[in-house]
């Protein structure tokens, strides 16, 4: 059996998350990396998983404010019913594209019900077009309605942050979103789901870009993953502001 792709999850420093040096709160920095973690390790095992322990957590340089930061999550090692995630956290400078690795730390995490966990073995991801950005995150109780489904706004937030991201990393430019075309949603994503958003450049003029996202929710014990929303969004550059 191999495993899956390594869980990218991609976020922004906003100022709630930083400290009073405007670096990212190490305490925010952990919850990514957890997060992640738990992902990573429910796509292997496909079991309820609980975070047991944490090894040694290194961090080599900070997060600044208004930064991107990228968590990466590896299984590298599977016992009986606990397995091991590596986790990376990089932050990324918006327009310059330079990346430096902040923070890295290896997870235990125990799924105390169910039989043995699957084993580890190479991997062997799907190929994937070059232009494609896919981030995951997961859906707790705070981002849902009284149905206990994603709240409809959160999902455009979503969508839009991936827009964003996608459009600055092909641009390296001050982006804004002029528009968003059209939303279409296709099925409800419930509390404790797996989403993961991939967005491509579709158009590219002197100024702007049409950026297409797809919004996939994914059942973390059973795999089975479906489409659950798509947009199109109109990005535009500005001129970076100026002291």
């Amino acid at each position: 059996m191999t495993i899956p792709s390594p869980v990218r999850l991609i976020d922004m420093v906003f100022p709630g998350d930083t400290n009073h040096h405007g670096t990212l709160f190490g305490g925010v920095a952990l919850a990514h990396m957890d997060k992640v973690a738990f992902l990573a390790a429910s796509r292997h095992g496909r079991a309820a998983f609980v975070t047991a322990a944490s090894e040694r957590i290194d961090f080599a340089a900070p997060a600044l404010k208004g930064e991107l930061i990228e968590a990466t999550g590896r299984v590298v090692r599977v016992g009986t019913r606990s397995l091991d995630v590596e986790v990376e956290l990089v932050a990324e400078a918006l327009l310059s594209g330079e990346r430096r690795l902040c923070t890295r730390g290896r997870f235990t995490l125990v799924a105390p019900a169910g039989g043995p966990l699957p084993p580890l073995a190479p991997a062997e991801p799907e190929p994937e077009p070059a232009d494609v950005l896919r981030m995951a995150d997961m859906v707790f109780p705070p981002q849902t309605n009284h149905y206990g489904t994603l709240f409809g706004g959160e999902a455009l937030r979503m969508l839009g942050k991936a827009a964003f991201i996608a459009a600055t990393r092909d641009t390296r430019k001050v982006m804004v979103m002029a528009a968003s075309e059209r939303v279409d949603f296709t099925t409800p994503i419930r509390e404790g789901e797996m989403i993961e958003l991939a967005a491509r450049v579709t158009m590219r003029g002197n100024r702007s870009q049409r950026v297409r996202v797809e919004l996939w929710a994914e059942d973390l014990l059973s795999g089975a993953r479906r489409r659950a929303a798509s947009a199109e969004f109109v990005m535009v550059a500005t001129a970076p502001a100026t002291t």
